[in-house]
């Protein structure tokens, strides 16, 4: 089996949280997805997002995937 390979999609959640002036929990309450689900995410650990959560989270923040999401050139 040849060796996993780190993806190097990254998540912007941290910023977006920023300039919206939110906090996980409170983005939590709004999305309805859990504080260590969307921890996850932020710190890029997370292997799958579902289009549902994808959906959700884009219309709290207001923002597109493409902002949301970005990919590492290294």
């Amino acid at each position: 089996m040849p060796p996993v390979e780190e993806h190097r999609i990254r998540c912007h959640l941290e910023h977006l949280l920023e300039e919206k002036e939110l906090t996980l929990v409170e983005l939590s309450t709004l999305v309805g997805i859990s504080v260590a689900n969307l921890s996850i995410l932020k710190n890029n650990r997370a292997k799958a997002v579902r289009f549902s959560t994808l959906t959700a989270l884009c219309e709290v923040l207001e923002c597109t995937p493409g902002e949301l999401f970005g990919l590492d050139k290294d």
